[in-house]
């Protein structure tokens, strides 16, 4: 195997300074996402969502930003699910954001909730309809299954279920979910590893920045 010691980069692209920071939190993040898109990168609202169990065990595995707004940062699962289990016993979230062709990274931490039955329903409508069934093929989305065929006959199944034409309804066990962002962080890679990086932590209405060291 390659001696992996001796990777690096050096990142130089760019820096970010206190007066390049949005007041609003949420404007910044959403100005760097739609730098990303624009960039054209590859599936730049991905992120890597991070859960723990009732007993503190983590977990972190990858899912698409839905929505971010003030009232939140959304994504959607099934809720039977590893991550769905967590958040019903722990309902809390970190979640991070890394554009590495553009040397970025945010993370974003809070609360997280269900959101209301009306959106999870509109957005689920709004999916390609074989994304619908495989909501329904995927229950329990994490459990173990006998096999790649026995996946596909349930797919197979659900098509002769719901025929074109028809409207497939949202599985009651999937659903979105919200992080009520209380914390972020923005962090711009630099050369010999001293970073920017800023938090904005809310203090009342207010939000708070801070540098921290790199």
């Amino acid at each position: 195997m390659t001696d992996l010691t001796g990777l690096r980069l050096s990142y130089t692209r760019a820096d970010l300074r206190r007066a390049d920071l949005n007041p609003d939190p949420l404007a910044q993040f959403q100005g760097w996402l739609q730098e990303a898109i624009g960039a054209d990168l590859r599936e730049p609202y991905a992120l890597s969502l991070a859960t723990a169990d009732a007993g503190g065990r983590p977990s972190v595995r990858t899912v698409l930003l839905r929505g971010a707004t003030p009232a939140g940062l959304t994504f959607y699962t099934n809720y039977d699910s590893h991550k769905g289990r967590d958040l019903s016993a722990n309902p809390q979230a970190e979640l991070l954001f890394h554009w590495p062709e553009l040397e970025r990274q945010v993370r974003a931490f809070g609360p997280v909730t269900r959101v209301p039955d009306g959106e999870s329903d509109a957005y689920f409508h709004a999916r390609p309809r074989e994304s619908q069934l495989a909501a329904h093929a995927s229950d329990p989305q994490s459990a173990p299954t006998p096999g790649r065929e026995a996946l596909e006959a349930t797919f197979a199944a659900l098509h002769d279920r719901f025929p074109e034409g028809s409207e497939v309804p949202r599985p009651a066990c999937w659903g979105g979910f919200r992080v009520a962002v209380q914390e972020w962080e923005f962090w711009q890679g630099r050369a010999n590893r001293m970073h920017d990086r800023f938090t904005y932590t809310r203090s009342g209405e207010e939000w708070q920045i801070q540098r921290l060291m790199p």
